[in-house]
């Protein structure tokens, strides 16, 4: 059966996966994240060699390889933009690659095959990929994957096929503007969704805490002042019962809330898929934002309102997403 790999890159990892069209994992593998545009390429060949390495007489199914990257990516596998990854934008993916490729091919005794499919996606349409082929969008003809991590990722899935836009930069749903008076986002704008309802935006509004007077025990956590005060700080203090941390999730799900309802009057999926880290802290974090957004269903839209449900795939999505795109099963 013919075996898709799929590399997800992360600010920490690539992690690397092969498996076929049912979804059944033959190997695994994760290296270092890159932080050059020559790490890149260097860290996405180990990982293929690597993912060979262990497929071993497998490897001769390979037929595609799909790509995972945190930023824009056109339709000639060019990484134009990431918020979080600055020193690999410019990157032309499938350029860089091409040869490389094939000396890991010829090296696993495979020149004489078919050539490999090479796919590139934004991170976020991948893992919208992943749930579609694999996970909770599984027989939805329209959902939409919102994928809560250090920043806010995700894909639209209309008429069965992934939403990708004239320059395939589609659902750049982390930087829709949600408050024009907010904080600058990595990516050049104000205000973006990312920069409230995520981990760098549960950090955000926890240091607001800190500067209003409040947040000693968030402090105390972070072993400094109100800068070194992370988002895990703010779940730990909750579970503690502090009242500024949890002040900082009613607000934390307040802006959750108003991205979820947005993305629901503009596209009316039939769901709407929350996954990436945040998710794993559960109805601790979501459950104050979850309940907001089911209070703001319109007038009206009764039984059409848009459930949300959690992800299926956990930090496995992107990389079954880049799979699923390298054996061509996501249209």
């Amino acid at each position: 059966m013919a075996v898709g790999l799929g590399l997800d890159v992360g600010g920490t990892k690539v992690l690397g996966c092969a498996l076929d069209a049912r979804g059944t994992v033959a190997a695994e593998v994760r290296v270092p994240s890159p932080k050059t545009q020559d790490g890149a390429v260097d860290a996405l060949v180990a990982c293929v060699r690597e993912l060979l390495h262990e497929l071993g007489p497998g490897s001769g199914e390979v037929t595609g390889i799909g790509l995972g990257l945190p930023g824009l990516v056109d339709e000639d596998g060019v990484l134009h933009e990431t918020a979080n990854m600055h020193g690999v934008e410019g990157l032309s993916v499938r350029a860089s690659l091409a040869s490389r490729l094939e000396e890991v091919r010829a090296g696993a005794g495979l020149s004489g095959s078919a050539p490999w499919r090479l796919a590139a996606d934004n991170d976020g349409a991948c893992a919208a990929a992943g749930e579609l082929a694999f996970g909770a969008a599984r027989g939805c003809s329209d959902a939409v994957v919102v994928t809560l991590g250090t920043g806010i990722g995700g894909g639209i899935i209309a008429n069965g096929r992934m939403l990708r836009g004239a320059r395939r930069f589609a659902a750049e749903i982390g930087h829709m503007v949600v408050d024009v008076h907010g904080p600058p986002c990595g990516c050049g704008r104000i205000g973006c969704w990312e920069q409230f309802a995520s981990g760098t935006g549960l950090a955000h509004l926890a240091r607001e805490r800190c500067a209003e007077g409040g947040g000693a025990r968030l402090c105390t956590l972070a072993g400094g002042g109100p800068e070194a005060v992370r988002g895990e700080h703010v779940v730990t203090a909750a579970r503690e019962g502090d009242p500024d941390a949890l002040a900082v999730i009613e607000a934390f799900g307040r802006y959750l809330a108003t991205g979820l309802a947005n993305l629901a009057e503009i596209l009316d999926p039939a769901r709407i898929i929350l996954g990436g880290g945040l998710v794993q802290a559960g109805d601790l974090l979501l459950g104050p934002g979850l309940a907001t957004y089911a209070a703001t269903s319109r007038r009206g839209s009764g039984a059409r309102s848009v459930p949300v449900v959690i992800a299926e795939l956990g930090e496995r999505a992107g990389a079954y997403g880049a799979a699923a795109l390298g054996l061509d099963l996501v249209p």
